[in-house]
């Protein structure tokens, strides 16, 4: 039997959280999503801190740039410092399509990129795709 795959989405928006949820829970591949909603959190559950003792190490993160307490970038290069946590794929979906943000993502060994699409369908697309990507065509190291 094959596991689930462990995503980690990091997203303060509540909108966003519902759509990747939604999208996620129809798919082909088995997944369980774990949802924190701010940097700080998404180190604790990353590194197992506080109520995060017993987290699973995610197979993908799914990182927006804006969020509350630590930024995006900030939790980026926290992982990408750390030699257990830099080898899960990190997507950055957020709503900048700045190129300095694109950029500075890419300096700082981001996976991939992508901006979120603002239309419903293109959004739910954009996941799929993502997931389908990174779990059938990827070969990724096993945790």
């Amino acid at each position: 039997m094959i596991r689930p795959a462990e995503i980690l989405l990091v997203e303060d928006s509540p909108g966003d959280i519902r759509l990747t949820m939604e999208a996620l829970k129809g798919s082909r591949i088995t997944n369980n999503l774990h949802i924190v909603t701010d940097g700080v959190e998404a180190i604790d559950f990353l590194m197992k801190r506080e109520k995060y003792v017993d987290a699973p190490t995610p197979d993908l993160i799914l990182l927006d740039l804006n969020l509350p307490k630590k930024s995006g970038f900030e939790v980026l290069s926290e992982i990408k410092e750390s030699i257990q946590l830099r080898v899960i794929p990190v997507v950055v979906l957020t709503t900048s399509q700045s190129e300095r943000d694109i950029l500075l993502s890419y300096e700082m060994h981001v996976n991939c990129f992508v901006s979120k699409p603002v239309e419903f369908d293109a959004f739910f697309n954009v996941i799929r795709t993502i997931e389908d990507f990174w779990f059938t065509i990827v070969k990724l190291p096993k945790q």
